[in-house]
C-alpha cells in the first residue's frame, strides 16, 4: 500500500519545498467527499505505479485509507518529469466513466509486408461500476494486414460495461510503411 502525508497548506511555496524535498503533490477527491490535499514520495509512488497489478489500488493519507484510480496527471513539457497526480475515490455500486488501457495480442500479417502497427487509442473511455473495471481492453491484432483497422464496435463486449467512443473511431490497425 502507497503512504502519503497531508498538507496543511496549499500555498506555492508549500508545493515547492515539497517537490525539493522529494514530494509528488496529489489531490484525492471523490463523489460526496471531501477534498484530501496530500503528498507522496515522487520515487515510491512511480515504482508502485509501475509495478501495480491493477488499475485500482489504496492509499493511505491521515491515517484514513482509500481505494483510488489515477484520474488525471500532470508531467513537466521540458523534462517529461512527474509534477501532479490527480486520484479519484472509488464509490463502488456507482456507475462512472473511466479510461481503460487498450492491449493488443499477437503479431499482424502486415508487418511482413512492410506495414507498421499503429495505436489510434491507448485508453478507451468507459462507463461502468468500479466493481466492473476491467484491467485492459485485449485487442487480437494477428489477423490485420496492410489497411486493416480494428474500429471501437469491434471491441470485444464486456458485461456491465459500456464503451463511450463513437463506433466508428478506429483503435488500432496497420499502415504501409513510408
Amino acid at each position: 500500500m502507497l503512504e502519503g502525508i497531508l498538507r496543511e497548506s496549499i500555498d506555492k511555496q508549500t508545493i515547492k519545498s515539497l517537490r525539493r524535498d522529494g514530494y509528488l503533490i496529489a489531490n484525492i477527491y471523490g463523489k460526496g467527499a471531501e477534498n484530501i490535499h496530500c503528498a507522496f514520495k515522487k520515487t515510491e509512488f512511480v515504482k508502485f505505479i509501475k509495478n501495480k497489478p491493477s488499475l485500482k489500488f489504496k492509499v493511505k493519507v491521515g491515517g484514513k485509507e482509500h481505494e483510488v484510480i489515477i484520474q488525471d496527471y500532470q508531467k513537466d513539457p521540458v523534462t517529461s518529469d512527474l509534477l501532479h497526480v490527480d486520484l479519484r475515490i472509488l464509490n463502488y455500486g456507482e456507475a462512472s466513466i473511466f479510461l481503460v488501457p487498450v492491449k493488443t495480442v499477437g503479431t499482424p500479417i502486415g508487418l511482413k509486408n512492410k506495414g507498421v502497427l499503429i495505436m489510434s487509442k491507448r485508453r478507451i473511455k468507459v462507463k461502468c461500476k468500479p466493481e466492473n473495471l476491467p484491467e485492459a481492453i485485449t485487442v487480437d491484432v494477428s489477423g490485420l494486414d496492410v489497411g486493416n483497422t480494428v474500429l471501437v464496435r469491434e471491441l470485444p463486449a464486456l458485461e456491465g460495461v459500456t464503451v463511450r467512443h463513437p463506433g466508428s473511431d478506429a483503435v488500432v490497425g496497420v499502415m504501409k510503411a513510408k
